[in-house]
């Protein structure tokens, strides 16, 4: 390609040298980029380490959106530096700075610990409630599952601390990501610890202001304030639930807004006294049934889907490539909230030579991205060594199942896919 068809694209990048102190400061870089459409903020990044200034500083690690390592702000809202594509942001110029409310270490690279403390006070691990030779499994259709859903694919990048603001005026809020891996557990029928892990989380869940901050930025496309909102509702049923009964446990009683027993060793501060919990509980009653109908149970039913425009038919027709990756862009509505998507798809004459054939992106073994490799002939999962032939079999890696491949249909010359 000719240079003078190339784009020009300036980046502000935020600069902070621990040496020197500061408050930090931006730098100004300009960039050449040759197709947008390929082209992510962290393949900028290493072009701009590379070829402007060596000393530039950030994470990342798995380029594929898998380990939440190159979470930054960009052009004021989160995100990872290798999902996000140039052609995606708008303006000529791009700003990129650290993930707020962490400290700052050099650059773009934050301090994690604060991160990592915050989400073990959420108890993030599994206690069973009972001994089992046998795995204890949860059908994937069952209600259960789909509450927990994809709440359990956080990869703890740290946007949705940043994105909020009660994690600024809060210092001791517990935070969107560990209230979101509490959740897991507690909706989880095979977790022993509810009791405590829903003391724990009680603490910190009512500095939640409903911003939905979180659920926007989220690049798993989780919604951690609907895990919010359900930890309150859980709690709100204990009040109703009756006097205790003698097989029950002083921190059930507890949950109760009793009074425990003297020296018993689960004595830790009552997270919410009697009063309180008869207030948040007729108050859960009113506004649990709203975001029982509004926010979750959108993940509890089938949503209507919608057909997505792809581009024009006869440009994939002709389209000597083969395979194409397209970003399509559409919007949801999750209750209350409505969401803009942007979603790569994969092109393929290669599949069906007679017609065209679209494939998610994301590989069946872990979610991450495939992309199609030319030399081999294959669609390629770098993070795992996953490959699938070109009509979207298993070939070789984990990957347990085929490609999945959208359902098309053309109208007035466009090409159009399910909604998956």
């Amino acid at each position: 390609m000719d240079r003078t068809s190339y784009k020009k694209r300036v980046f502000n990048v935020f600069r902070y040298d621990p040496t020197t102190g500061g408050d930090g400061h931006f730098d100004r870089f300009e960039l050449d980029i040759e197709d947008e459409s390929k082209t992510t903020v962290l393949d900028a990044l290493l072009r701009i380490q590379r070829e402007h200034d060596p000393s530039l500083a950030f994470r990342y690690a798995c380029r594929v959106n898998m380990c939440g390592s190159c979470g930054m702000v960009i052009n004021g809202q989160e995100g990872l530096a290798c999902k996000t594509v140039i052609a995606d942001l708008r303006g000529k110029e791009i700003d990129l700075r650290p993930l707020n409310h962490f400290p700052v270490v050099k650059d773009l690279v934050v301090d994690m610990d604060p991160f990592f403390e915050k989400y073990q006070e959420a108890m993030p691990y599994f206690e069973a409630l009972e001994d089992q030779k046998e795995p204890s499994i949860i059908p994937p259709d069952s209600r259960e599952r789909k509450a927990i859903g994809l709440s359990t694919e956080c990869i703890a990048c740290g946007c949705c601390v940043s994105s909020c603001t009660m994690a600024h005026w809060h210092k001791d809020y517990m935070g969107p990501a560990a209230l979101n891996r509490a959740f897991t557990l507690l909706a989880d029928s095979r977790d022993g610890m509810r009791v405590e892990r829903l003391a724990r989380a009680m603490d910190a869940c009512y500095n939640c202001r409903l911003e939905l901050n979180c659920t926007e930025v989220c690049p798993k496309e989780i919604s951690p304030t609907r895990a919010i909102k359900y930890i309150q509702r859980m709690a709100a049923k204990e009040v109703f639930k009756g006097p205790p009964t003698p097989l029950e446990t002083e921190g059930e009683k507890e949950i109760r807004g009793e009074e425990p027993v003297v020296g018993e060793p689960w004595s830790r501060r009552r997270f919410l006294s009697r009063a309180t919990v008869g207030i948040s509980a007729a108050a859960g009653l009113f506004i649990g049934g709203l975001l029982t109908a509004g926010a979750f149970a959108p993940a509890l039913r089938s949503r209507t889907r919608q057909w997505v425009r792809v581009g024009g038919a006869g440009e994939f027709m002709s389209d000597r490539e083969g395979v194409k990756t397209v970003q399509i862009r559409y919007q949801v509505e999750d209750g209350f909230y409505k969401n803009r998507l942007t979603k790569p798809v994969m092109v393929s004459r290669i599949a069906d030579p007679s017609g065209v054939v679209v494939f998610n992106s994301r590989c069946t073994h872990l979610g991450c991205t495939v992309h199609w490799d030319e030399a081999k002939k294959l669609f390629v999962c770098a993070c795992h060594g996953g490959a699938f032939y070109p009509d979207g079999r298993v070939k070789a890696g984990p990957p347990p199942r085929p490609l999945v491949r959208y359902r098309t249909k053309v109208e007035d010359g466009q090409l159009f896919v399910l909604e998956a």
